[in-house]
């Protein structure tokens, strides 16, 4: 006799429900983390952010000779030729001053950068946390970061004398108001919640500041040092080009100013080469890896 039983047929087990069941989930998951984990090959590496730069050096160059070779400008007094250039570097390498052109230039706007560093961060937070702080020299702030640094160098002259402490003057004038704003913007930036949380795990004070305000603030904070350390070189470059002492040493602002009183395109624009240069340098080794480390610590930058 038939059986009239019925059976009900049985769901399909979890895990293959539409692909989203536990499993798949943690397919997903690993295959995400994969994602993000994967280096960049250092071909590709050299290719995406070496060659272009090249290229653009190249085409400058190539429409500079041509300037010159199709006699567009054939006063050599007004653009000199890139060789003419070259040989400049050439002479001052053999020389044995041309490192100590950048040296000069560049010891003094690390340690003056460094120096606006220590000074800019705990008035950035001053002003970032203390209301009445921040409506007194709040606006004074953001007044001297708009203030061309050139105007602080006759008076830092007369104050100082022509000796280093009025180049690290300078710079400072520059360089803190940056740092400053820039860590007052990224405190502003940070999530109430992000407080609140820091507060009720006995976060507070110092404590607070160092562990959660800091951090949350840290890419306007590092926006601020970008810009800090900008005015810093160009602080120095202004202070090196207006007040000029044999105790003060050579330049490289200096050596922008020695060839323009030698009526020299070809040191002035060997000066400016260097001076772009260095900038270029600083932000590349420094700059730029501190900023890609920022964002994948916050899993914004997918490839590294």
């Amino acid at each position: 006799m038939a059986s009239t039983e019925t059976k009900t047929p049985q769901a399909p087990p979890e895990d293959s429900k539409d692909g989203y069941g536990l499993g798949g989930l943690e397919a997903g998951l690993d295959a995400l983390e994969t994602t993000v984990g994967r280096r960049t090959p250092l071909r590709e590496t050299l290719i995406q952010k070496t060659l272009p730069p090249l290229i653009a050096v190249a085409l400058v160059l190539v429409v500079w000779q041509g300037l010159i070779s199709f006699e567009v400008v054939t006063d050599p007094s007004k653009l000199p030729s890139p060789g003419a250039v070259w040989g400049e570097v050439e002479d001052a390498w053999l020389q044995g001053t041309l490192l100590g052109y950048i040296w000069t230039s560049v010891s003094r706007g690390l340690l003056g950068f460094l120096l606006a560093l220590v000074i800019g961060t705990p008035l950035g937070l001053v002003v970032a946390r203390v209301r009445f702080v921040r409506a007194a020299i709040g606006p004074v702030l953001s007044g001297l970061q708009s203030l061309p640094s050139v105007a602080w160098v006759p008076p830092a002259v007369i104050w100082l004398g022509l000796d280093n402490k009025m180049m690290y003057a300078v710079i400072l004038l520059g360089a803190v108001p940056s740092i400053a704003n820039g860590l007052v913007s990224g405190v502003d930036q940070v999530p109430p919640l992000y407080l609140r949380a820091g507060r009720t795990l006995g976060a507070t004070g110092l404590r607070g500041t160092w562990h959660i305000v800091m951090p949350a603030a840290l890419p306007g904070y590092l926006a601020g040092l970008k810009q800090g350390w900008a005015f810093s070189w160009r602080s120095l470059m202004a202070a090196e080009i207006i007040a000029s002492s044999p105790d003060l040493g050579v330049g490289l602002g200096q050596l922008l100013e020695n060839g323009r009183n030698a009526s020299s395109m070809s040191t002035v624009f060997l000066a400016i080469f260097l001076i772009l240069f260095v900038g270029i340098a600083i932000d590349l080794l420094f700059f730029s890896p501190l900023e890609r480390w920022v964002l994948r610590s916050r899993g914004l930058l997918v490839k590294s």
